[in-house]
């Protein structure tokens, strides 16, 4: 029975990444369909222009395909939420329909086209630039793989395979038509494709990192080395900051926007950008972060967007002042706690629709709060103890569950005389620390990940291994009143482990470990910067202190348990497997709930994160059952212990007797 849960939540485990990082809600099929729309849009902005003119068809195929757009474009429109903003927009989508099929003027259909376009954007908060710069030193090598074929070498549009193509691949080097591209149009293609032609989509063999390094390598094939050397002056001498502060500006705007716009001088400096997005890329402070994420979460409130704002919401807290809590829990543990409760408190209201001004007051709350965390941080300047008191604590309450639970697995199997079996164990864990580490590299340089992602895998994972430590703790409990223990172990425990037991154990090695370690790094990442150079040695001298502790409490676990009589060892452990259970179904609720993925309903009652327990209904109903459960079961296995010896005793007494 263990082994068959085991290979079921194996297989749930399989997909907690799936879930974690490629699971499509609502309001991500709401922004897919909404970029189909952009990118259609784009193409009729470029495109109509240069085949009607004069209200002549100058190529039908063209034309036709024009019309098919605008009608997809209309449909799209029609399905999207409602919003204050649709009524305008679909009357915007109906003209431009309309404009088509009269074969209005190209620069008139290019400008409603466009300007449906941004509003498209700005009704449903569509992201239009990357979430970090590209590293546009793997583009050159992702270009000549993937797109040298048709577009050629050096994107003249002349590859191999570009002969007979119709129509045939675009040229990079086209001055008119490239000067009407911006680099967000460029990423939409390569991650759409273009129907009705050789260009197809990438977005599954490339990551979304991969195709905006691509879309800005590819913008660059327009400009010169001169343009750009001028562009790097100019912007050196802080011409072109105002309009270019972040890289969603750089991404948004065309050449000819920017030029007439602003002017030739600000059109170098874009070209210069375009070659150099990691000038935008400055490191966003997690108070800022958070802040900027509140008032952006308002907006979208104000605007209708609930679903959005809450979205907005759950990342302000995530992306910004989580990675600060243990820094600021050393020098003002009291206001810690208050912004938590207040972010939720937050939340809360944007679940509930309450009125704007309700929203309002409690952003405004929330603002003063932050603003007062940044001072009492910026005024301590944490002091090398400090510092090294939060290295050491991360690593305390991130490692010590995990710690306790391979621990006991690891004293159970010696104590059971399965040695052989520690390898599942050790593999579990080993390979847990090496996924984690991968996953947050792939994070910080490959790909966005989340901090609702994140949060979703740490509780997806915590809940599995509850469910494994709630099955092996009563295992263990039941065995706890075996009779003839030498007996037992030599036919039924050990006979129950090769058959039954080790791929849920290397299971719950593996989840113990995984939950915890890409969250760990990503908090000594943010504690590494907050030191700066004179503290990292505060922050390697803490954590080493940390390992050192945990490496401690792991000895004590084996020398203790290895002494222990083997029927209270064996309860003991249950009881502890048992309690950890309640402990991670607490802190697995609560992860979904900072991931926006439960409601949360206060309670008054005493937080305690360390212990899973957080004054809402959601968690304490979850542990006050799990703890019922507990109760119950031991009760059972106790009581059904005891009838099976006595009924054993009696049974040889009459044997005896006989």
């Amino acid at each position: 029975m263990i082994f068959s849960l085991g290979k079921w939540l194996g297989g749930l485990a399989f997909l907690i990444s799936l879930l974690g990082y490629s699971g499509v809600g609502s309001a991500e099929v709401v922004e897919g369909r909404a970029q189909t729309a952009l990118h259609m849009l784009d193409y009729i902005g470029v495109d109509y222009p240069e085949f009607v003119q004069g209200g002549q068809i100058l190529n039908a195929e063209e034309y036709r395909e024009q019309l098919e757009f605008a009608r997809e474009v209309l449909g799209i429109v029609e399905q999207l939420p409602v919003a204050p903003q649709k009524s305008g927009i679909q009357e915007q989508a109906h003209q431009l329909l309309t404009l088509i099929e009269e074969k209005a003027p190209g620069d008139r259909v290019a400008i409603v086209a466009d300007q449906l376009r941004w509003d498209i954007i700005r009704a449903y908060q569509i992201e239009i630039a990357p979430q970090q710069a590209p590293d546009l030193s793997v583009a050159e090598a992702l270009y000549q793989a993937q797109c040298a074929t048709c577009h050629g070498a050096e994107g003249y549009g002349d590859g191999p395979a570009a002969e007979g193509l119709e129509p045939e691949p675009t040229n990079f080097h086209e001055q008119a038509r490239q000067e009407q591209r911006s680099i967000y149009s460029l990423f939409s293609t390569i991650t759409l494709g273009v129907p009705g032609t050789a260009m197809p989509s990438f977005q599954r063999p490339l990551s979304e990192h991969e195709r905006w390094a691509l879309a800005f390598y590819v913008s660059t094939f327009i400009t010169t080395a001169e343009e750009q050397q001028t562009g790097a002056a100019l912007w050196q001498q802080g011409i072109g900051k105002e309009e270019f502060p972040d890289l969603q500006a750089l991404a948004s705007q065309t050449p000819q926007e920017v030029g007439a716009r602003y002017g030739e001088e600000v059109r170098q400096v874009l070209a210069y950008l375009r070659s150099a997005p990691a000038l935008l890329d400055s490191e966003k402070a997690p108070l800022d972060l958070s802040l900027e994420g509140l008032e952006k979460s308002l907006n979208a409130y104000r605007e209708g967007h609930h679903e959005r704002a809450q979205q907005l919401a759950v990342e302000a807290y995530l992306e910004g002042f989580e990675l600060v809590e243990t820094s600021l829990n050393t020098v003002a543990p009291d206001l810690r706690s208050h912004i938590e409760q207040e972010m939720m408190a937050y939340r809360v209201l944007i679940r509930k629709g309450a009125p704007v001004e309700a929203l309002e007051s409690q952003q405004g709350k929330l603002q003063g709060l932050l603003n007062q965390a940044r001072e009492q941080l910026e005024e301590a300047e944490l002091s090398t103890t400090a510092i090294a008191l939060s290295s050491l604590t991360i690593i305390l309450r991130e490692g010590l569950e995990a710690v306790l639970i391979v621990g006991a697995i690891l004293s159970f199997l010696i104590r059971s005389g399965r040695r052989d079996a520690l390898i599942y164990v050790h593999v579990g864990w080993i390979l847990a620390l090496a996924l984690g580490v991968a996953t947050w590299f792939a994070a910080t340089y490959l790909i966005f990940i989340s901090g609702a992602s994140r949060e979703l895998t740490e509780g997806i994972a915590a809940l599995i291994s509850a469910v494994i430590l709630l099955y092996v703790g009563f295992w263990l409990h039941s065995k706890a009143y075996a009779k003839g223990w030498r007996a037992f172990l030599a036919k039924q425990v050990r006979g129950a482990l090769n058959k039954r037991t080790l791929g849920a154990l290397a299971l719950l090695s593996f989840l113990a470990v995984y939950r915890e370690v890409f969250e760990t790094v990503l908090f000594y990442q943010a504690l590494w910067t907050q030191a700066g150079s004179e503290g990292r040695g505060a922050v390697l001298g803490g954590f080493g202190a940390g390992v050192g502790v945990l490496l401690l409490v792991s000895g004590l676990v084996f020398y203790y348990s290895v002494r222990l009589p083997i029927k209270l060892f064996f309860g003991a452990t249950s009881v502890i497997l048992a309690l950890l259970a309640v402990i991670l179904a607490g802190k697995g609720v609560g992860a979904l709930q900072e991931a926006g993925m439960i409601p949360v309903d206060a309670v008054a009652f005493p937080s305690m994160p360390a212990l899973g327990i957080y004054p809402n209904w959601q968690v304490l109903l979850l542990q006050g059952g799990v703890l019922a459960v507990i109760i119950a079961g031991f009760a059972y296995t106790h009581f059904a212990s005891r009838r099976a010896l006595s009924l054993d005793n009696a049974e040889e007494r009459m044997q005896e007797g006989s």
